[in-house]
């Protein structure tokens, strides 16, 4: 890993709404080291496009991805198996557990090709990431709007996760607030995301 600082000094605040704690942090990285992140992991990570069981039947989903870690997770019917931690992986984990106060076993990468490509609205609240689930989500490359949406309230708070930002979720943000990455119809270029997690390993 090259030698130049990897992150900005700390501007990131903590944000509360109903039932949710957040971090953000837009430039958590510095440009140069986000700039060369993004083209390394573009170049190196096993990138695949993964099916998931949705409404009764088998559909691949609308971005690419990569699980790295130590432990196995499910989702969806889907069950991914980890790949080595790399350098650059592992010390972004160290970085954000020292922001989060909670150590990361596994990180899963999504790539974002264009604006079709998509996250729908969904919970982190799989039972393999305990009761209150810390996520946290580092973004790479263009811009993206971050949606979030309470579940009772329908209230809804929105982030632009640009290049080198910091978004992590905690509390009781996975129980009360579902998250979504939405398609554009803007030409946009590829966007990676990183969103680390503790697996409780079986």
């Amino acid at each position: 890993m090259q030698n130049y600082d990897l992150f900005e000094e700390e501007t990131g605040k903590w944000l509360t709404f109903q039932n949710s704690l957040i971090y953000w942090d837009a430039n958590f990285l510095t440009e140069s080291y986000a700039n060369s992140l993004f083209q390394k992991l573009t170049d190196t990570l096993p990138w695949q496009q993964e099916s998931i069981n949705m409404f009764g039947r088998k559909v691949l989903q609308p971005r690419l991805q990569a699980w790295h870690g130590n432990a196995s997770y499910t989702y969806s019917g889907l069950t991914m198996h980890p790949h080595p931690w790399t350098e650059e992986l592992r010390a972004l984990e160290k970085r954000c557990a020292e922001i989060s106060g909670q150590r990361f076993n596994s990180v899963l990468a999504n790539m974002y090709r264009d604006g079709n490509d998509s996250m729908g609205w969904h919970q982190d609240s799989e039972p393999e990431l305990g009761p209150h689930p810390i996520i946290a989500s580092l973004s790479l490359g263009e811009p993206r709007r971050f949606v979030l949406k309470h579940k009772d309230s329908n209230e809804k708070q929105e982030f632009i996760l640009g290049h080198g930002a910091l978004l992590i979720m905690a509390g009781e943000t996975q129980q009360y607030w579902y998250h979504a990455i939405p398609k554009t119809k803007k030409a946009v270029n590829t966007r990676i995301n990183l969103t680390f997690r503790h697996v409780i390993e079986k």
